[in-house]
């Protein structure tokens, strides 16, 4: 693939955000009130909230995997 190496590094920079912002993030929402329920069962915020972080680092591995191959 050609990318100008601008854009590759961009691709790059854009997982790597992606991977030091999401992990942390779930943490938190794992441990707020809202994440279980009074008996705790997890609710619909921690399993919505886990779907859309799995989600978005789903995006950033496709992202960083086309930086790489970009860069050759």
């Amino acid at each position: 693939m050609d990318l100008p190496l601008a854009w590759s590094l961009v691709l790059l920079v854009t997982a790597i955000w992606n991977f030091v912002i999401w992990p942390p993030f779930l943490k938190r929402v794992r441990k707020d009130e809202r994440s279980h329920d009074a008996g705790g069962a997890p609710t619909t915020f921690l399993r919505v909230h886990t779907i859309l972080i799995a989600i978005s680092l789903a995006l950033a591995i496709s992202v960083g995997v086309l930086g790489i191959l970009t860069l050759a």
